[in-house]
């Protein structure tokens, strides 16, 4: 068995006692600074009839109002900032194509934390002082990139800022500089280890590991990119407004990622009726920031689809666990009244050896809703015969249906037409108008 390795094993591997009691103390610190610097908390609070004073730890966090993007949005872009904006030093920002954005705020102190909470996830994966961490997330606004940068500093690994983009140059550093640790969306991860398939360099890479987060994947998906890179894979989560990637991260155990309960609490709620629900039940993912200084965030709902368990880790470290994201409440698609998820679909393609690349496309003829699939076929199958597609057509068709208890059109499609993404990619078109 390898040594077990943490960043901050004292509090990483806290009892559970200690971590409730730091939660506490911090909650009631927060709650009690935002009430009394943020005017826009405050309304929020008195309008539920809450005073800082009736917040005495976790067991009250249910009294407190929930916060979603259209608060952000509403209160852009500084009317959620809890300190002045001299004590700020870096904003970041979401990919959002409509509406205003949602800028989140950082005090040098929350980058430090962040760098810290993005360290504990390398080191979990394996990192350490010796390794290459070839971060190919975007930089810029995006909070990929800076994330898994400041925390590869922080163990002190050579890093590799590559941003993402420039396929052919990722492959070279990749190879020429032995990188060890790869960081990106899985989408992109499966992308990369087709084209060193295609190249013949597999022989070439280095990677021991991989950081992968930004979007929904699946078992199988996971089981293909470390087969195609060699790799351990693992998941790592987290929002722009709560800082970015490094809120939870996966262990070699690989069965759920380890929320950071010492900046963090996390609640599983009915999307429907807001209501807590108990540890284990599937819900929406609600997070309250603890330790942030500029953007401290009271529940604010990820619209993240999954369920918490705080059974024993063998990994050693004491943090509790939330699935991985089954799909999201407002992106979930609903189709014939039946609530579809992408990862589903993803399940059933890599479960026939398809390549991760595919396309949902949803309308509306008639009144009645259509689901069709979009999946690229293999080279292999793409020199047979149009009544053999058609007969893998058929299957998947048949597939489909026994996962999602209703019909879903298959086509399949040439190697490579559909539209690589060097960073999220765009499974969905949903051409229903639907709002």
């Amino acid at each position: 068995m390898p040594e077990k390795k943490y960043f901050q094993p004292e509090i990483e591997c806290a009892p559970v006692e200690q971590l409730f009691a730091w939660q506490d103390e911090r909650l009631r610190d927060t709650v009690k600074r935002v009430y009394e610097n943020v005017p826009y908390y405050r309304n929020l609070m008195d309008k539920r009839g809450v005073k800082p004073e009736d917040i005495r730890g976790r067991q009250d966090l249910h009294l407190l109002p929930f916060l979603d993007k259209n608060d952000l949005r509403e209160a852009y872009p500084y009317g959620l900032l809890a300190r002045p904006l001299s004590d700020c030093v870096r904003i970041q920002s979401t990919s959002g194509t409509t509406g205003k954005r949602v800028v989140a705020f950082y005090t040098q102190p929350d980058i430090d934390l962040w760098d810290e909470c993005c360290a504990r996830a390398i080191v979990a994966a394996g990192g350490d002082k010796n390794d290459v961490v070839h971060v190919c997330y975007g930089y810029g606004l995006f909070t990929g990139g800076p994330g898994l940068n400041g925390g590869s500093h922080k163990v002190g690994s050579l890093t590799l800022p590559m941003s993402s983009g420039n396929t052919e140059r990722q492959i070279q550093f990749l190879c020429d500089l032995e990188a060890t640790i790869l960081c990106c969306t899985p989408s992109y991860a499966a992308y990369i280890g087709e084209m060193i398939a295609e190249k013949g360099l597999k022989h070439k890479l280095k990677l021991k590991a991989g950081i992968f987060g930004a979007e929904a994947w699946s078992e199988e998906m996971r089981k293909s990119i470390e087969e195609s890179l060699g790799i351990k894979a693992h998941d790592i989560y987290g929002l722009t407004e709560l800082s970015g990637p490094g809120v939870s991260f996966e262990c070699e155990e690989q069965s759920g990622l380890h929320i950071n309960e010492d900046h963090f609490i996390p609640e599983i709620i009915d999307p429907e009726t807001g209501e807590v629900l108990p540890e284990g039940e599937i819900g929406e993912l609600v997070f309250t920031s603890i330790t942030k200084e500029a953007f401290p965030l009271i529940r604010y709902r990820t619209r993240d689809i999954c369920k918490l368990s705080r059974k024993p880790c063998s990994c050693g470290r004491t943090h509790i666990k939330m699935s991985r994201p089954m799909g999201r409440s407002d992106d979930m698609l609903i189709v014939k009244g039946v609530n579809v998820f992408p990862s589903q679909i993803e399940t059933v393609l890599i479960n026939r050896n398809y390549p991760a690349n595919y396309q949902i496309i949803v309308d509306r003829v008639k009144n009645s809703d259509t689901l069709e699939v979009q999946v690229e076929m293999t080279n292999e199958m793409f020199s047979d015969s149009l009544s053999a597609v058609a007969a893998k057509e058929n299957e998947l068709v048949a597939d489909l249906k026994s996962m999602l208890g209703i019909h879903a059109n298959v086509k399949l499609v040439a190697p490579k037409s559909i539209t690589r993404s060097e960073g999220k990619a765009q499974r969905v078109i949903d051409k229903r108008k639907l709002h």
